[in-house]
């Protein structure tokens, strides 16, 4: 039968609240259908009902019910990271402040986002109603926009794909809030919907953009990639071939594959002499800094002209970005570079010479070590497979010696550990594709939620947790020879004693141990979810990273 109810408020005027807020939901899911949006997030309560009723009526969207609000507010990062703002909706109280730390990282990172976080009207605030706190600028700054409607009336009827469409816009740079206060009873009918709106335009760019430094053109320049950029490979080849600098790429760029590509600069920057002879004029920044410190004291140092180009926003931790410029001012400036010069070839000598040393030291070694768990997974991950890694030691260790085909995500707006199991999840509903995680056990476990229902969810992910039984980077600071054994494991070696594969296998989740190169490469062949754990021991690992540190000076010598 046609709905020949006329789409106007008039229509709604006699209907019961209950069909209005219905309506209301049902209108705001529909703009967002009509602008692209596929992916919903439902963490289970009982206020966010009228929403998760009309997100439940939409076959054109999927819906993932994840128990979690931490958890769910990263698969929804996850998804987003995939260009279109996931939905993202909890009950009120403390469900909204659960969402917290993915909100942080989408906003650090220009994920797009829309939370939707329901409330309590109006006059159960500020009186004491059980599930009930200030949602009001729950996220603060860390959001782009914040809008809380009041409930809804059929007054406010011609307002509800305007709202949808701006919530929609305000996404595409990042997330966005839309509390949402709902009235018991929270089941109603939706009756006719306000007719389509025009689709409002995507927003241009921000980030602020210059023209090139009047010194940019020098001889001595390197461009260095890092994730989140925003950048068109091809035109980071444009700009290597018409300087001939060399392009120093991190993992989370997936542009190792680039020619000229360097991808052993940790390596190489730990050689005195070599850091000391190729000091460079000028760095273009593409994207996020790496996670190398070494090279971050070596690309900080006084004197460089330090122009950035993409991003998630200006990134200058250490106060040196001269500029702010888009990849196209660049190449209109047509700067020659290093053309002409030995400056690429000396530094694609020293790359290949640091790389076969860390390639034989990895691909020999008896027993698996930390760095060759993360050279193998980027040896043997599939074309099509996609890789989340976590942000302590994997991602350096994928950055230091994946070697040339490493490739990865991983939650550097924040840096934090949380949440990468279930950003993997994110990506891999959004993409239908392998998504590996290379993790340690402090994370894996921190996040392990992400492991609830995973058995039944359409994502294939295939875990690696590298486990040494507490926080294996800390061995790495300062503090691990400042203080005595004791104090140090009790602050921040931290041994969880917890069985990563029992935890898995709690879930319905296969597992299996992986001492070995084989065993390991012969496990991702598997079709997930399964957890593979490798067992490691934090005072052996620092060793070994010092040996590969050690074979790759030696070679430079």
């Amino acid at each position: 039968m046609v709905d020949r109810t006329p789409h106007t408020s008039e229509a709604l005027a006699s209907a019961p609240a209950p069909d209005v807020q219905a309506t209301f939901c049902a209108t705001l899911v529909d703009e967002w259908l009509r602008l692209g949006v596929r992916h919903a997030v439902v963490a289970p309560g009982s206020r966010s009902t009228p929403m998760a009723l009309a997100l439940a009526a939409r076959s054109e969207i999927a819906i993932h019910v994840v128990h979690d609000e931490r958890v769910a507010g990263f698969v929804a990062l996850g998804l987003g990271l995939g260009g279109s703002p996931a939905l993202l909706l909890c009950t009120s109280g403390t469900a909204a402040a659960n969402f917290f730390p993915a909100v942080v990282e989408a906003g650090l990172s220009a994920v797009p986002m829309i939370v939707l976080t329901a409330d309590r009207p109006e006059e159960l605030r500020n009186v004491g109603a059980p599930q009930t706190i200030d949602q009001i600028e729950l996220y603060g700054s860390h959001v782009r926009w914040f809008h809380d409607p009041d409930v809804p009336v059929a007054a406010s009827f011609d307002s509800w794909r305007p709202l949808a469409g701006q919530a929609w816009l305000h996404a595409q740079a990042g997330p966005v809030q839309l509390n949402l206060p709902f009235r018991e009873p929270l089941v109603g009918t939706p009756l006719a919907l306000p007719d389509p709106m025009t689709a409002p335009s995507t927003p241009e760019p921000t980030l602020e953009s210059h023209a090139a430094p009047a010194d940019f053109d020098r001889q001595r320049g390197v461009i260095l990639v890092g994730g989140a950029s925003g950048v068109d490979p091809d035109d980071v080849a444009r700009l290597h071939q018409m300087t001939q600098w060399p392009i120093i790429a991190d993992a989370m760029s997936a542009m190792r594959h680039l020619d000229g590509a360097i991808s052993t600069a940790d390596a190489l920057l730990r050689h005195e002499r070599f850091a000391a002879d190729h000091a460079p004029d000028v760095i273009v920044r593409v994207g996020r800094p790496a996670s190398s410190k070494v090279l971050a004291q070596w690309s900080g140092r006084d004197g460089i002209t330090m122009v950035q180009v993409g991003g998630p926003g200006r990134i200058d931790p250490d106060h040196n970005v001269s500029a702010v410029c888009s990849m196209a001012t660049l190449l209109d400036a047509a700067p020659t570079g290093a053309t002409g010069t030995t400056w690429l070839t000396r530094w694609r000598r020293a790359d290949e010479r640091a790389g076969a040393a860390i390639a034989q030291a990895l691909t020999t070694e008896s027993t698996l070590s930390e760095p060759g768990v993360a050279r193998c997974v980027a040896d043997h991950l599939p074309a099509d497979a996609g890789l989340t890694v976590a942000s302590s030691m994997p991602v350096r260790d994928l950055e230091w010696f994946g070697g040339r085909q490493a490739r990865c995500h991983c939650n550097r707006g924040a840096n934090g550990i949380d949440g990468v199991m279930s950003t993997a999840v994110g990506r891999a509903l959004e993409s239908g594709r392998p998504e590996f995680v290379l993790i340690g056990d402090f994370a894996f476990v921190h996040d392990s939620n992400a492991l609830v229902a995973l058995a039944t969810r359409p994502a294939d992910l295939r875990v690696v947790v590298v486990d040494n039984d507490g926080g294996g980077i800390f061995s790495f600071l300062p503090q691990a020879t400042a203080l005595d054994h004791g104090r140090f494991e009790q602050l921040f070696g931290t041994p969880l004693g917890s069985d990563v594969l029992a935890v898995a296998a709690a879930h319905g989740l296969a597992t299996v141990t992986a001492t070995s190169r084989d065993e390991l490469a012969a496990q991702m062949t598997q079709r997930g979810p399964w957890v593979c754990r490798v067992p490691s021991d934090r005072a052996a690992n620092v060793e070994v990273h010092a040996a590969l540190h050690a074979a790759a000076t030696a070679a430079l010598d």
